[in-house]
């Protein structure tokens, strides 16, 4: 039988995935809003370069989704501490086997699901920092560096997050890459900028498609060969060996007469 969990998992491509829970969020009133997109904007840049053992796709359209019971600007703390819980029993109606729907569930830990999915692990760690990076009416978002010492040292300072090093590192490099022309960008605050100043969802999802992700990924991977080469450059002719050739041999004669006297 087809249902919408079928239908949106066979969809390869992100845009065309936003554009269905566009669609669905109008038809079903769940949630979906610009920060979700900026969301799974980091989770893809994570994934995408950091060659983790996991299935993009299931966890791309795990962000799109986790929130989709969440209520903005909500006053009533059960509804805070319940809508990943209802999320995924919701998307249990739409076809989402039971693995999936536990994945979405675990964006928090409110409903104290164990063990903990790693898919569940990036999902937490974007929608956390994500959401510290973006304004809310009682602050300002936060920067970059003070959000990841917040993520760490406050959000998760007891809980145990399998990629919270990776991602810390992965956030300080993207804080390194500038993405201005004429006024220097750094990478985060390019996607809160292009956020704060998009009003409409769909013209948001349309300019981080064609002209964020086009640059951002020409930028990283740039960068990443950059590091690569840094790495690997050839050691100089004239730097000195670590053994000189007379101890060399007699380590090796060493090693000879040692197995001689085993033997």
């Amino acid at each position: 039988m087809n249902t919408f969990a079928k239908y949106i998992l066979e969809e390869k491509n992100l845009t065309a995935k936003m554009e269905i829970m566009y669609y669905l969020s109008k038809k079903e009133k769940i949630y979906f809003n610009k920060s979700v997109i900026i969301k799974t904007e980091l989770a893809r840049l994570f994934l995408k370069y950091n060659k983790l053992d996991l299935d993009e796709n299931l966890v791309l359209t795990a962000c799109l989704l986790c929130n989709c019971k969440k209520v903005e600007n909500a006053s009533s703390l059960d509804k805070i501490r319940t809508y990943a819980k209802r999320g995924a029993e919701y998307l249990e109606t739409l076809g989402f086997d039971k693995r999936f729907c536990k994945i979405c569930e675990e964006v928090n830990r409110y409903s104290g699901s164990k063990p903990r999915e790693k898919e569940s692990d990036i999902l937490e760690l974007v929608e956390q920092f994500g959401g510290m990076i973006l304004d809310r009416p009682e602050r300002i978002g936060f920067n970059p560096d003070e959000a990841m010492v917040l993520l760490i040292h406050r959000n998760l300072r007891n809980e145990y997050n399998r990629y919270i090093e990776i991602f810390s590192q992965f956030i300080d490099m993207l804080e390194e890459i500038n993405m201005g022309e004429f006024v220097e960008i750094k990478a985060i605050r390019k996607l809160v900028k292009t956020y704060n100043e998009t009003d409409e969802l769909i013209d948001f999802i349309k300019k981080i498609a064609n002209q964020y992700e086009p640059q951002i990924d020409s930028l990283i991977s740039k960068r990443y060969k950059e590091i690569k080469k840094e790495m690997f450059q050839e050691v100089p002719k004239n730097n000195r060996p670590l053994f000189t050739e007379e101890t060399t041999r007699n380590i090796l004669k060493n090693i000879e007469d040692k197995k001689t006297i085993t033997n």
